[in-house]
């Protein structure tokens, strides 16, 4: 399968699960409040990067473009419109990186609308650690939580390979105004915003990679204890990772 038959089936996924919380409000909301947690259980993990000035940005980008809970369907809509395209437009690690945000955003979409269904079933539980813990466990899908780890990793891999060609901003920044006018400007932020923030990062010597092992470390880590912990010992780490986002 090319690279713009891969992305036009993960927007479809994308779209048809979207389409399916449309028609059930309940949950559209479980779902939602989900993504909300998690975004805020990546805040407290990583905490202490947030607060260094040398990736705090890097951070931040995965946070509000991978982590976040919030509308992704224009970056999707405009993904979905160029696939075709993407191939002639631009150089290889450029489709590579559209490919890969594409898969993770299928594979993140899919999990969450799972742990929506099973934050429903589980609503009477005491607390949202114990009804995330819960869900998750209900949900399993370990195979699936490690190729979404390994995606996020991938995107980090390939903003980084970007970041070493020659040429290849100066042809992001003269793209802005055309892109703009072509409604591709969510995609425009995307690739900008990731070409500049990993740019700065790889600067610094091994940056990147230690930023990219302490993400594998700490998702890994985190992994191990929902799936093979007690629900005690989930549910207390969780709510101390929780904490630590307020």
């Amino acid at each position: 399968m090319d690279a713009a038959d891969t992305i036009r089936n993960c927007i479809a996924d994308v779209t048809a699960l979207r389409m399916h919380r449309t028609g059930d409000p309940a949950l559209a909301q479980a779902v939602l409040e989900v993504k909300t947690l998690q975004s805020r259980r990546f805040t407290g993990t990583y905490a202490d990067l947030m607060a260094d000035p040398s990736v705090q940005p890097a951070t931040r980008f995965f946070l509000d473009e991978l982590y976040s809970p919030g509308d992704f369907s224009d970056r999707d809509d405009q993904f979905g419109r160029i696939a075709g395209t993407l191939q002639t437009v631009f150089p290889k690690p450029v489709v590579q990186t559209a490919v890969s945000l594409a898969v993770l955003h299928a594979q993140t979409e899919e999990l969450d609308q799972a742990m929506g269904r099973a934050w429903l079933a589980l609503a009477p539980a005491p607390g949202e650690a114990a009804r995330y813990t819960g869900a998750w466990r209900a949900v399993g899908e370990r195979h699936a939580r490690h190729q979404q780890l390994a995606s996020v990793i991938a995107i980090g891999q390939d903003l980084t390979r970007l970041t070493r060609m020659p040429g290849l901003r100066t042809m992001l920044r003269m793209m802005r105004r055309p892109a703009q006018a072509a409604g591709l400007g969510a995609l425009q932020h995307f690739l900008e915003s990731g070409f500049d923030t990993f740019g700065e990062l790889a600067r610094q010597r091994g940056a990147v990679e230690r930023f990219l092992a302490t993400v594998h470390e700490r998702e890994s880590h985190l992994m191990q204890i929902m799936f093979d912990a007690s629900a005690v010992a989930c549910e207390t780490e969780l709510a101390q990772t929780l904490g630590q986002a307020r």
